[in-house]
């Protein structure tokens, strides 16, 4: 009788880690698969999840959901078939848009962002971030309230190429890679939790409305800012 509680108590013990495994510590979620970058992507953009998967990732606790956008991009991305200004997001996606982060690396279209932002980086020729300046004494501070250390990271621009460029730049300054997925293309999301932010002409009267109201966007005032010398 001994032998058989012993054993029930064991098989019990071995349930309950089973599923403390199967999720984070603590949170009752699902735990994330490792970031896994599609080797085939032109931008890295992750195997698992990525705009075809991300319904089945959004409302969590642990991580914070950046779209790395412009609400009106310079750049003449419909050159290539995307679009500038931003017209829609995702449900729980913060909007904090690269350009006003760090330095482009050059892009194949005309027209891009060259204002002011939080740092100077200088890029080699196969893509990598080759030297950081940092711009302002408060870009450090920034950049670490809006991309907690301590959360995952899911990055979302329009093609995947912004969402690179700030995942490249975290990982220079240290961010832990196992916490930053590139979730890729918003401009091929087709799931359902889309935020609309503009009202189109069949809907307003013949003419644009922008609904930036519903945009949760960082915004950063540079002229407010103290300049480092040099």
């Amino acid at each position: 009788m001994k032998k058989k509680f012993a054993l029930i108590a064991l098989l019990c013990l071995s349930l309950t880690l089973l599923s403390a495994c199967s999720t984070d510590r603590g949170s009752g979620q699902a735990a994330l698969p490792a970031p896994d970058a599609d080797a085939d992507s032109m931008f890295g953009v992750d195997k698992n999840i990525n705009m075809t998967t991300i319904d089945g990732y959004l409302g969590r606790d642990d991580v914070a959901y950046i779209d790395i956008r412009m609400l009106f991009d310079p750049a003449d991305f419909a050159a290539i078939g995307g679009e500038a200004d931003l017209g829609r997001t995702i449900e729980g996606f913060r909007v904090v848009p690269y350009p006003f982060i760090a330095t482009l690396s050059p892009l194949p279209v005309s027209g891009a962002y060259e204002g002011p932002c939080l740092y100077a980086l200088t890029w080699d020729e196969d893509g990598n971030i080759a030297s950081v300046t940092t711009n302002y004494a408060e870009s450090d501070m920034i950049l670490s309230e809006l991309f907690p250390k301590d959360r995952a990271i899911f990055l979302m621009c329009g093609g995947g190429g912004y969402s690179a460029m700030m995942k490249s730049l975290l990982l220079h300054l240290g961010w832990d890679e196992t916490l930053l997925y590139n979730t890729g293309a918003n401009w091929s999301y087709t799931g359902n939790h889309t935020l609309e932010l503009m009202v189109y002409p069949e809907d307003a009267n013949d003419d644009i409305i922008y609904a930036t109201w519903r945009a949760d966007y960082a915004f950063i005032e540079f002229s407010r800012m103290h300049r480092k010398a040099g």
